[in-house]
Protein backbone atom coordinates (compact mmCIF):
# COMPACT_ATOMS: atom_id res chain seq x y z
CA UNK A 1 0.00 0.00 0.00
CA UNK A 2 1.14 3.69 -1.16
CA UNK A 3 2.05 5.69 1.67
CA UNK A 4 2.01 9.07 -0.56
CA UNK A 5 -0.28 8.77 -3.77
CA UNK A 6 1.11 11.77 -6.68
CA UNK A 7 -1.94 14.42 -5.00
CA UNK A 8 -0.85 14.10 -1.52
CA UNK A 9 2.96 14.65 -2.52
CA UNK A 10 2.02 17.54 -4.44
CA UNK A 11 0.32 18.86 -1.81
CA UNK A 12 2.36 18.61 0.62
CA UNK A 13 5.62 20.03 -1.86
CA UNK A 14 3.14 22.90 -2.28
CA UNK A 15 2.70 23.64 1.79
CA UNK A 16 6.07 22.86 2.04
CA UNK A 17 7.16 26.13 -0.43
CA UNK A 18 4.16 28.06 1.11
CA UNK A 19 5.94 27.65 4.36
CA UNK A 20 9.23 28.34 3.24
CA UNK A 21 7.99 31.68 1.40
CA UNK A 22 6.50 32.41 4.81
CA UNK A 23 9.50 32.00 6.56
CA UNK A 24 11.59 34.03 4.27
CA UNK A 25 9.38 37.11 4.97
CA UNK A 26 9.33 36.31 8.09
CA UNK A 27 13.23 36.77 8.57
CA UNK A 28 13.88 39.31 5.45
CA UNK A 29 10.75 41.90 6.96
CA UNK A 30 13.22 44.67 7.28
CA UNK A 31 14.89 44.20 3.67
CA UNK A 32 11.09 43.66 2.09
CA UNK A 33 9.25 46.73 3.84
CA UNK A 34 12.32 48.76 3.21
CA UNK A 35 11.27 48.17 -0.63
CA UNK A 36 7.51 48.49 0.07
CA UNK A 37 8.75 52.04 0.89
CA UNK A 38 10.69 52.75 -2.10
CA UNK A 39 8.03 51.65 -3.66
CA UNK A 40 5.75 53.56 -2.16
CA UNK A 41 8.10 56.93 -2.38
CA UNK A 42 8.54 55.83 -6.11
CA UNK A 43 4.70 56.02 -6.54
CA UNK A 44 4.26 59.27 -4.31
CA UNK A 45 6.83 60.96 -7.00
CA UNK A 46 5.76 59.42 -10.57
CA UNK A 47 3.02 61.78 -11.27
CA UNK A 48 5.72 64.88 -11.20
CA UNK A 49 8.03 62.84 -12.85
CA UNK A 50 5.45 61.74 -15.65
CA UNK A 51 4.81 65.56 -15.86
CA UNK A 52 8.66 66.64 -16.26
CA UNK A 53 9.58 63.70 -18.53
CA UNK A 54 6.98 65.52 -21.05
CA UNK A 55 8.94 68.59 -20.18
CA UNK A 56 12.08 67.10 -21.14
CA UNK A 57 11.33 64.67 -24.27
CA UNK A 58 10.94 61.73 -22.70
CA UNK A 59 14.16 62.10 -21.29
CA UNK A 60 13.21 60.16 -17.91
CA UNK A 61 16.41 60.22 -15.81
CA UNK A 62 16.73 64.02 -16.53
CA UNK A 63 13.38 63.93 -15.17
CA UNK A 64 13.47 61.98 -11.98
CA UNK A 65 16.77 64.25 -11.28
CA UNK A 66 14.64 67.08 -11.84
CA UNK A 67 12.24 66.22 -9.23
CA UNK A 68 14.49 65.43 -6.63
CA UNK A 69 16.12 68.34 -7.16
CA UNK A 70 13.01 70.20 -6.37
CA UNK A 71 11.86 67.55 -3.34
CA UNK A 72 15.17 68.36 -1.60
CA UNK A 73 14.89 71.85 -1.99
CA UNK A 74 11.35 72.23 -0.92
CA UNK A 75 12.19 69.52 1.93
CA UNK A 76 14.96 72.17 3.17
CA UNK A 77 12.79 75.56 2.72
CA UNK A 78 10.62 73.78 5.03
CA UNK A 79 13.81 72.61 7.72
CA UNK A 80 15.09 76.34 7.46
CA UNK A 81 11.61 77.74 8.16
CA UNK A 82 9.52 75.03 10.52
CA UNK A 83 12.71 73.64 12.02
CA UNK A 84 14.49 76.44 14.70
CA UNK A 85 11.55 76.99 16.40
CA UNK A 86 9.81 72.79 16.70
CA UNK A 87 13.49 71.95 17.36
CA UNK A 88 13.58 74.71 20.16
CA UNK A 89 10.25 73.42 21.57
CA UNK A 90 10.71 70.37 21.29
CA UNK A 91 14.63 70.39 23.31
CA UNK A 92 12.65 72.60 26.18
CA UNK A 93 9.57 70.21 26.24
CA UNK A 94 12.17 66.85 26.66
CA UNK A 95 14.50 69.01 29.09
CA UNK A 96 10.98 69.57 31.36
CA UNK A 97 9.64 66.29 30.78
CA UNK A 98 10.71 64.48 33.95
CA UNK A 99 9.82 67.44 35.84
CA UNK A 100 6.14 67.48 34.54
CA UNK A 101 5.85 63.67 35.03
CA UNK A 102 6.71 64.12 38.45
CA UNK A 103 4.23 67.21 38.86
CA UNK A 104 1.67 64.71 37.85
CA UNK A 105 2.49 61.54 40.14
CA UNK A 106 3.06 63.60 42.93
CA UNK A 107 -0.29 65.12 42.74
CA UNK A 108 0.86 69.03 42.71
CA UNK A 109 -0.92 69.43 39.44
CA UNK A 110 -4.12 68.22 40.45
CA UNK A 111 -4.10 70.56 43.40
CA UNK A 112 -3.00 73.42 40.67
CA UNK A 113 -5.68 72.57 38.22
CA UNK A 114 -8.40 72.13 41.62
CA UNK A 115 -7.11 75.67 42.51
CA UNK A 116 -8.03 77.46 39.26
CA UNK A 117 -11.08 75.78 38.78
CA UNK A 118 -12.65 75.85 42.31
CA UNK A 119 -12.78 72.27 42.49
CA UNK A 120 -13.67 70.82 45.46
CA UNK A 121 -11.48 69.53 48.53
CA UNK A 122 -13.08 65.75 48.14
CA UNK A 123 -12.29 65.52 44.36
CA UNK A 124 -8.78 66.83 44.63
CA UNK A 125 -7.93 64.34 47.37
CA UNK A 126 -9.20 61.56 44.94
CA UNK A 127 -7.90 62.31 42.11
CA UNK A 128 -4.68 62.57 44.03
CA UNK A 129 -5.19 59.13 45.32
CA UNK A 130 -5.74 58.03 42.06
CA UNK A 131 -2.64 59.17 40.82
CA UNK A 132 -0.47 58.37 43.36
CA UNK A 133 -1.88 54.41 43.30
CA UNK A 134 -0.85 54.38 39.92
CA UNK A 135 2.60 55.90 40.27
CA UNK A 136 4.89 53.33 39.63
CA UNK A 137 2.27 51.91 36.74
CA UNK A 138 2.37 55.21 34.94
CA UNK A 139 6.16 55.79 35.26
CA UNK A 140 6.81 52.54 33.88
CA UNK A 141 4.54 53.15 30.97
CA UNK A 142 6.12 56.48 30.31
CA UNK A 143 9.81 54.95 30.65
CA UNK A 144 8.48 52.02 28.15
CA UNK A 145 7.27 54.21 25.62
CA UNK A 146 10.46 56.32 25.59
CA UNK A 147 12.45 53.10 25.08
CA UNK A 148 10.31 52.21 22.26
CA UNK A 149 10.36 55.05 20.79
CA UNK A 150 14.23 55.54 20.83
CA UNK A 151 14.60 52.01 19.53
CA UNK A 152 12.34 52.30 16.89
CA UNK A 153 14.40 55.52 15.44
CA UNK A 154 17.70 53.55 16.32
CA UNK A 155 16.31 50.78 13.70
CA UNK A 156 14.76 52.78 11.31
CA UNK A 157 18.40 54.06 9.41
CA UNK A 158 17.66 51.96 6.81
CA UNK A 159 14.55 54.32 5.57
CA UNK A 160 17.94 56.66 4.35
CA UNK A 161 18.03 54.07 2.25
CA UNK A 162 14.40 54.61 0.39
CA UNK A 163 15.05 57.84 -1.99
CA UNK A 164 17.97 55.99 -3.36
CA UNK A 165 15.72 52.49 -3.60
CA UNK A 166 12.90 54.47 -5.00
CA UNK A 167 15.40 55.91 -8.43
CA UNK A 168 15.57 52.70 -9.35
CA UNK A 169 11.95 51.79 -9.26
CA UNK A 170 11.01 55.44 -11.13
CA UNK A 171 13.72 54.55 -14.20
CA UNK A 172 12.61 50.60 -14.64
CA UNK A 173 9.39 50.70 -12.68
CA UNK A 174 7.44 50.37 -16.09
CA UNK A 175 10.13 47.87 -17.68
CA UNK A 176 9.51 44.98 -15.15
CA UNK A 177 5.60 45.71 -15.60
CA UNK A 178 6.09 44.92 -19.44
CA UNK A 179 8.04 41.66 -18.48
CA UNK A 180 5.28 40.70 -16.22
CA UNK A 181 2.66 41.80 -18.67
CA UNK A 182 4.47 39.88 -21.88
CA UNK A 183 5.13 36.91 -20.22
CA UNK A 184 1.89 35.77 -20.25
CA UNK A 185 0.69 33.98 -23.49
CA UNK A 186 -3.00 34.19 -24.31
CA UNK A 187 -4.18 37.38 -25.40
CA UNK A 188 -7.36 37.59 -22.88
CA UNK A 189 -5.20 36.80 -19.50
CA UNK A 190 -2.73 39.28 -20.92
CA UNK A 191 -5.46 42.11 -20.73
CA UNK A 192 -6.65 41.00 -17.78
CA UNK A 193 -2.57 40.96 -16.12
CA UNK A 194 -2.21 44.96 -17.53
CA UNK A 195 -5.96 45.76 -16.15
CA UNK A 196 -4.61 44.62 -12.87
CA UNK A 197 -1.19 46.28 -12.76
CA UNK A 198 -2.65 49.57 -13.99
CA UNK A 199 -5.42 48.91 -11.48
CA UNK A 200 -2.76 48.31 -8.71
CA UNK A 201 -0.28 51.51 -10.13
CA UNK A 202 -3.56 54.03 -9.52
CA UNK A 203 -4.60 52.62 -6.35
CA UNK A 204 -1.11 52.86 -4.64
CA UNK A 205 -0.40 56.05 -6.11
CA UNK A 206 -3.74 57.41 -5.11
CA UNK A 207 -3.65 56.04 -1.61
CA UNK A 208 -0.03 57.53 -0.96
CA UNK A 209 -0.52 60.60 -2.11
CA UNK A 210 -4.10 61.24 -0.18
CA UNK A 211 -2.07 60.16 3.09
CA UNK A 212 0.37 63.06 2.47
CA UNK A 213 -2.22 65.19 1.84
CA UNK A 214 -4.39 64.70 4.71
CA UNK A 215 -1.12 64.49 7.14
CA UNK A 216 0.29 67.55 5.73
CA UNK A 217 -3.04 69.34 6.14
CA UNK A 218 -3.31 68.15 9.79
CA UNK A 219 0.09 69.10 10.54
CA UNK A 220 -0.91 73.25 9.05
CA UNK A 221 -4.31 73.05 11.07
CA UNK A 222 -3.69 71.16 14.39
CA UNK A 223 -0.27 73.28 15.26
CA UNK A 224 -1.85 76.63 13.87
CA UNK A 225 -4.82 76.01 16.48
CA UNK A 226 -2.63 74.88 19.45
CA UNK A 227 -0.84 78.06 19.22
CA UNK A 228 -3.98 80.48 18.73
CA UNK A 229 -5.13 78.58 21.84
CA UNK A 230 -1.74 79.02 23.61
CA UNK A 231 -1.54 75.20 24.08
CA UNK A 232 2.18 74.83 25.58
CA UNK A 233 4.47 73.47 23.73
CA UNK A 234 2.65 73.75 20.42
CA UNK A 235 5.12 74.18 17.95
CA UNK A 236 6.56 70.83 19.03
CA UNK A 237 3.29 68.64 19.72
CA UNK A 238 1.31 69.98 16.77
CA UNK A 239 3.82 69.11 13.78
CA UNK A 240 4.24 65.58 15.55
CA UNK A 241 0.37 65.11 16.00
CA UNK A 242 -0.56 66.19 12.65
CA UNK A 243 2.52 63.99 11.00
CA UNK A 244 1.08 60.86 12.84
CA UNK A 245 -2.24 61.51 9.97
CA UNK A 246 -0.09 59.54 7.82
CA UNK A 247 -0.55 56.43 9.66
CA UNK A 248 -3.80 55.22 9.04
CA UNK A 249 -6.59 54.48 11.52
CA UNK A 250 -3.95 54.55 14.99
CA UNK A 251 -1.88 57.30 14.14
CA UNK A 252 -4.66 59.97 14.65
CA UNK A 253 -5.43 58.42 17.91
CA UNK A 254 -2.15 58.66 19.11
CA UNK A 255 -1.62 62.52 17.84
CA UNK A 256 -4.90 63.21 19.81
CA UNK A 257 -3.18 61.43 23.05
CA UNK A 258 -0.18 63.23 22.83
CA UNK A 259 -1.96 66.63 22.72
CA UNK A 260 -4.10 66.05 25.47
CA UNK A 261 -1.13 64.72 27.74
CA UNK A 262 1.63 67.06 26.92
CA UNK A 263 -1.54 69.76 27.71
CA UNK A 264 -1.90 68.28 30.67
CA UNK A 265 1.41 67.34 32.38
CA UNK A 266 2.53 71.52 31.39
CA UNK A 267 -1.07 72.59 32.99
CA UNK A 268 -3.06 73.69 30.29
CA UNK A 269 -6.16 75.46 32.17
CA UNK A 270 -8.51 74.83 28.61
CA UNK A 271 -8.77 71.08 28.70
CA UNK A 272 -12.11 70.96 27.79
CA UNK A 273 -11.71 73.42 24.76
CA UNK A 274 -8.71 71.57 23.65
CA UNK A 275 -10.49 68.13 23.34
CA UNK A 276 -13.81 69.48 21.78
CA UNK A 277 -11.40 70.65 18.75
CA UNK A 278 -9.64 67.28 18.67
CA UNK A 279 -13.26 65.75 18.59
CA UNK A 280 -14.26 68.42 15.71
CA UNK A 281 -11.28 67.96 14.00
CA UNK A 282 -11.10 63.94 13.92
CA UNK A 283 -14.77 64.31 12.60
CA UNK A 284 -13.98 66.73 10.14
CA UNK A 285 -10.65 64.67 8.86
CA UNK A 286 -13.05 61.83 8.83
CA UNK A 287 -16.10 62.51 7.37
CA UNK A 288 -15.30 65.56 5.47
CA UNK A 289 -11.54 65.52 3.75
CA UNK A 290 -11.26 61.87 3.97
CA UNK A 291 -14.25 60.46 1.57
CA UNK A 292 -13.34 63.71 -0.57
CA UNK A 293 -9.75 63.41 -1.02
CA UNK A 294 -9.83 59.17 -1.22
CA UNK A 295 -12.87 58.63 -2.75
CA UNK A 296 -13.58 55.19 -3.30
CA UNK A 297 -10.70 53.83 -4.57
CA UNK A 298 -9.55 51.50 -2.14
CA UNK A 299 -12.85 49.72 -1.93
CA UNK A 300 -12.46 47.97 1.14
CA UNK A 301 -14.89 47.46 4.22
CA UNK A 302 -14.00 49.12 7.69
CA UNK A 303 -14.23 45.55 9.39
CA UNK A 304 -11.33 44.76 7.01
CA UNK A 305 -9.28 47.97 7.53
CA UNK A 306 -9.18 47.65 11.19
CA UNK A 307 -8.37 44.02 11.08
CA UNK A 308 -5.53 44.79 8.76
CA UNK A 309 -4.32 47.75 11.12
CA UNK A 310 -4.19 45.47 13.95
CA UNK A 311 -2.38 43.07 12.38
CA UNK A 312 -0.17 44.70 11.07
CA UNK A 313 0.21 46.08 14.24
CA UNK A 314 1.13 42.65 15.41
CA UNK A 315 3.47 41.97 12.77
CA UNK A 316 5.65 45.26 12.47
CA UNK A 317 4.38 47.79 14.79
CA UNK A 318 3.76 51.06 13.28
CA UNK A 319 5.22 50.46 10.53
CA UNK A 320 2.59 47.31 9.69
CA UNK A 321 -0.36 49.28 10.49
CA UNK A 322 0.75 51.92 7.48
CA UNK A 323 1.39 48.78 5.16
CA UNK A 324 -1.52 47.08 6.34
CA UNK A 325 -4.12 48.95 4.14
CA UNK A 326 -2.43 48.84 0.76
CA UNK A 327 -1.21 45.70 1.39
CA UNK A 328 -4.93 44.94 1.64
CA UNK A 329 -6.49 46.89 -1.21
CA UNK A 330 -3.43 45.15 -3.17
CA UNK A 331 -4.89 41.46 -2.24
CA UNK A 332 -8.75 42.50 -3.07
CA UNK A 333 -7.60 43.62 -6.65
CA UNK A 334 -5.42 39.97 -6.59
CA UNK A 335 -8.61 38.78 -5.94
CA UNK A 336 -10.57 40.16 -8.54
CA UNK A 337 -7.98 39.04 -11.31
CA UNK A 338 -7.84 35.46 -10.31
CA UNK A 339 -11.65 35.18 -9.97
CA UNK A 340 -11.78 36.72 -13.47
CA UNK A 341 -8.71 34.18 -14.93
CA UNK A 342 -10.98 31.56 -13.55
CA UNK A 343 -13.85 32.43 -15.81
CA UNK A 344 -14.31 30.21 -18.86
CA UNK A 345 -13.20 31.83 -21.84
CA UNK A 346 -16.46 32.32 -23.47
CA UNK A 347 -16.14 30.79 -27.19
CA UNK A 348 -18.45 33.22 -29.73
CA UNK A 349 -21.09 31.28 -31.07
CA UNK A 350 -20.70 30.92 -35.00
CA UNK A 351 -22.89 32.16 -37.87
CA UNK A 352 -25.31 29.54 -39.46
CA UNK A 353 -23.85 28.34 -42.78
Amino acid sequence: MKVFDKRTAQALFTALVFALILLFLYAAWRAIIGFLFAIFFAYLLEAPVGRFEIWFHRRRSLAIAAVYAIFLGALTLVFLLAGPPFIQEAQKLAQQAPSLVNNISTGTLVRELGQKHGWSKETIERLNSFLLSHRQQFLSETQTFVVRAARTLQSSWWLLLVPILAIFFLKDGRKFGEIIINSVADNRYRQIVASTIEEMNTMLGHFIRVQLALAGLAILVVTLVLWAMRVPYALAVGPCAGALEFIPVVGPVVGGALVMLVGLMAGYTHLLFLLLFLILWRGLQDYVNSPKIMGTTLELHPLAVLFGVFAGGEVAGVIGVFLSIPVLATLRILWHTWQRLRRPVEIPATEGM
